[in-house]
């Protein structure tokens, strides 16, 4: 088989500064000491943009991210210089899509009127957790108070389209502490909610000192079911592993990403998936340093800094994607996401009903059971390549 049509495409756009950084965090983020220039960056930004839009000629970009990083460290006059850039060489859907990651911070948030102004129509607040205790053992520099202040102010500015992250499994964190932070985001309302299991990973702080308090797997698992219930009760419908939503806010980037969409990476450390004209998919990423994203990106060639995907590759990260999704994916999309059979995964999967981690629907849709979302990386883990 092979690929008859191209898939979605988006863009994500790293901005890789924080005023500090988070002991948990491992994205490719660094502490803003004002030693690159920003002006230069966004050079290099727009430069990758321009480069990007030739492989692309005649798609039509559908969502755009602008990740980090903090985001609105940029300030609106500069952010319009990626957004035009954007619309000066890309077919852009009529109801595109425009997310920009924002910490909350009074001052940060007086800007919001101007972020919309420019065109970016979603937001996304990285709260993280009300309890001003649990904010300062997770670095965050904001207080509770300044999520509600810059949600009032993004509802202010009109964004009807926000996102609030937050996380479980924090150090010392119980039941109890995990529902308060539920009912508080509740009473705010927002129309997309992020709630992500804390994770510690390498080359990070709390990889190298981890909290001595952190909540056992038993307790997280009772903490994520009875907080996931609550979400729910409140009228967000959960269509993905960590991601709940009023109807109609689904997030089309993620959701694009999680159905094996294309996106181009742009940024210090971005990864990108690209379909060729030929339909074969390839990987890729940008310089992760930002000075060296700086000074390589008009040197380095496409082929420097990519692979092509082989059929194990595709199937595994096709499955590490879509079973995030509480809808399952179905054959069909498997075949026209992927190019590739059916019957290579055929046994796998009925392998995986067998053992009570993924069940069929009468339309063919193969969808994880609550055993499977519970050991999600298990059921992923089957179709690992050999």
């Amino acid at each position: 088989m092979k690929l008859t049509l191209l898939p979605p495409l988006s863009i994500y756009i790293h901005l890789p500064w924080c005023i500090s950084k988070c002991p948990y965090c491992d994205f490719n983020s660094h502490k803003f000491s004002g030693e690159i220039s920003k002006h230069r960056y966004l050079e290099a930004i727009k430069y990758d943009l321009f480069r990007e839009s030739k492989r692309v000629l005649g798609r039509q970009l559908k969502t755009v991210f602008l990740g980090g990083g903090t985001p609105n460290l940029f300030s609106p006059h500069q952010m319009k210089q990626i957004i035009t850039t954007i619309r000066n060489f890309y077919d852009i859907s009529n109801n595109v899509e425009i997310t920009m990651e924002a910490n909350p911070g009074h001052q940060q948030s007086q800007n919001f009127y101007e972020y919309k102004d420019i065109g970016i129509n979603r937001l996304s607040l990285g709260g993280q957790t009300f309890n001003n205790q649990l904010l300062s053992k997770l670095g965050r520099i904001h207080t509770s108070e300044e999520i509600y202040t810059s949600f009032e102010m993004a509802k202010k500015a009109d964004f009807d389209n926000i996102n609030i992250d937050l996380m479980f499994g924090l150090p010392s964190q119980n039941v109890a502490d995990a529902l308060y932070d539920i009912r508080e985001l509740v009473q705010l309302n927002p129309s997309h909610v992020s709630y992500y299991h804390l994770t510690i990973e390498p080359n990070t702080v709390f990889w190298n000192k981890p909290p001595d308090d952190i909540p056992g797997e038993d307790e997280t698992y009772i903490i994520e079911r009875e907080c996931n219930k609550e979400i729910q009760k409140a009228g967000y419908k959960q269509y993905e592993l960590s991601a709940f939503s009023k109807k109609g806010y689904e997030c089309k980037h993620n959701i694009n990403y999680w159905s094996y969409g294309d996106y181009i990476g742009i940024g210090a450390g971005a990864h990108g998936k690209l379909t060729d004209s030929s339909k074969r998919i390839w990987r890729y990423h940008k310089p992760s340093n930002p000075l060296s994203y700086i000074n390589d990106i008009k040197k380095i060639s496409f082929l420097d800094i990519s692979y092509q995907l082989d059929q194990e590759n595709i199937i595994f990260e096709f499955m590490l994607n879509a079973l995030r999704l509480n809808a399952g994916f179905s054959i069909n999309n498997f075949e026209k996401r992927t190019g590739l059979s059916y019957e290579l995964v055929k046994n796998a999967l009925e392998s995986s009903r067998e053992s009570g981690m993924l069940r069929q629907t009468k339309n063919k849709f193969w969808i994880p059971t609550s055993l499977g979302f519970r050991f999600l990386n298990d059921l992923q883990a089957v179709f690992l390549p050999s």
